[in-house]
């Protein structure tokens, strides 16, 4: 590339970030002034052909007419691109035991069923019966009454409610901690499945021959006053999914717990009766951050 040429680009570059200089929000500013660097920058050094940003323009469209209020295609190009867990890094730094925070992921919906401790998150959703319990606690260790404890997953066929065209509501509920910080509840035992894969997102996996599956998971968000919130993940110790490798790249050490199998006819914990169904039982302890300031 020439001087003259190279001096043109620059100059490009230059003038739409100073376009942006009279934005009275500074942050706004900030952020569009680093975005229109570092995208001119990319199509500077691949030296983007114009089929190549037509092609791009046709797949965000794509995305853009898929996105609904059921299925969000952009989050999971941000999954499957890193930017997800890349964001969550940035905005959860590691404080003291806090428990890691992971990918929200594009399933979570609001105003779940309130299920209450022991209840039963399933309805009716196919699976092995599963226990979780655990407490809440902060990085002081004391309990954390009254935190509100939202779960959601996909059932053992690897959907979630919303990817079923019958309304139904299952693999979800919320649930508030006990004076000692303690919840539990029901649920099925997570299952490997894959993200869906019959759009923009699921092409690009193809055309760089990388998996849509995800490890097998079950989500939470926990929240309380004047703790930071925390969205996350527990994974399935034995799953051979987590040597394989995750989608979303959501998986981390500290969040892989033991699903212990209990044979047919082990009493449940709470006396439910499962009749001659094998379950299984997890344990997770959350220690809650302090909130970040206030600015």
């Amino acid at each position: 590339m020439t001087d003259a040429q190279e001096r043109i680009e620059q100059q490009l570059t230059d003038e739409v970030v100073a376009s942006f200089a009279g934005a009275p929000d500074p942050r706004l500013r900030e952020l569009m002034g680093a975005l229109t660097r570092h995208l001119h920058a990319f199509i500077r050094e691949v030296r983007l052909s114009e089929q190549e940003w037509k092609h791009a323009i046709d797949f965000l469209t794509a995305a853009g007419h898929l996105t609904d209020d059921r299925r969000q295609e952009f989050i999971l190009l941000s999954d499957v691109l890193g930017a997800s867990m890349q964001t969550v890094a940035v905005n959860n730094e590691a404080y003291r035991d806090a428990t890691e925070a992971t990918v929200f992921g594009p399933f979570f919906v609001e105003d779940s069923p309130m299920i209450g401790n022991g209840g039963d998150i399933a309805f009716g959703a196919p699976g092995t019966p599963c226990w979780v319990e655990g407490t809440v606690r902060d990085t002081d260790g004391h309990p954390v009454a009254g935190a509100r404890v939202e779960v959601w997953e996909a059932d053992e066929d690897g959907f979630y409610d919303v990817q079923y065209t019958d309304s139904r509501v299952t693999g979800r509920g919320h649930l508030f901690t006990e004076d000692d910080g303690g919840f539990r509840f029901w649920c099925v035992l997570p299952t490997p499945y894959p993200i869906p894969h019959d759009g923009p997102v699921g092409a690009l996996l193809a055309a760089v021959h990388r998996s849509p599956m995800r490890a097998a998971h079950l989500h939470f968000m926990v929240t309380a006053a004047k703790l930071r919130t925390l969205v996350t993940h527990i994974f399935v110790e034995d799953d051979p999914q987590l040597k394989i490798g995750d989608s979303v790249f959501g998986v981390k050490e500290s969040l892989v717990k033991r699903f212990t199998e209990q044979p047919a006819g082990t009493p449940a914990p709470d006396g439910r009766e499962l009749g001659d169904r094998a379950w299984t039982r997890a344990r997770f302890d959350v220690v809650l951050a302090e909130a970040p300031a206030q600015t």
